[in-house]
């Protein structure tokens, strides 16, 4: 499962952006995608586990999907 860490929070929102260990590139994620944890508990600089998936508003980006505080 892919790692990153949150780079930035839009609280009043319910979104916020990853950028994966493995890219320059952040990735969007919404509040509704968080599994296992409470969306005003994250962090920025935080890192998570998560899956990528094709957002449903434009097939041709990537948002997270599963997104998951990561255990050390």
């Amino acid at each position: 499962m892919p790692t990153g860490k949150i780079t930035r929070l839009v609280r009043d929102r319910g979104f916020g952006f990853i950028k994966p260990d493995d890219s320059n590139q952040d990735v969007f994620f919404h509040t509704t995608s968080l599994t296992g944890g409470i969306f005003d508990d994250l962090q920025e600089g935080q890192t998570v586990e998560f899956q990528l998936q094709a957002d449903p508003r434009d097939p041709s980006r990537m948002r997270a999907a599963d997104v998951r505080i990561a255990t050390e």
